[in-house]
């Protein structure tokens, strides 16, 4: 089983894979769901403010910042933590 810190000190594009690949494999719905709530939060937080408040009002945008932007970039590192207690908590 891989520790928390072995997770935490992979790159957000591997990291995020394992994610995806988990939740494929448990078809796990619902942590997808809470990756594409999580989006304007991260988008927020890394301060892209006006991308985050139309993404909140436009589904589709969602979709797309999910579809592309989720496992890169600044966008991606703001969910890092998503990412490591999803796996922490499937023992993945």
């Amino acid at each position: 089983m891989v520790t928390r810190a072995e997770l935490e000190a992979l790159p957000i594009k591997e990291l995020h894979d394992l994610a995806m690949e988990t939740a494929r494999k448990h078809v796990d719905v619902g942590f997808l769901w809470e990756v594409v709530k999580a989006l304007p939060v991260a988008e927020e937080v890394i301060g892209d403010d006006q991308r985050s408040k139309v993404d909140i009002l436009r589904p589709l945008a969602l979709i797309n910042d999910f579809l592309y932007d989720s496992d890169s970039g600044a966008v991606g590192e703001a969910l890092r933590p998503l990412y490591v207690d999803y796996l922490v908590e499937k023992g993945e």
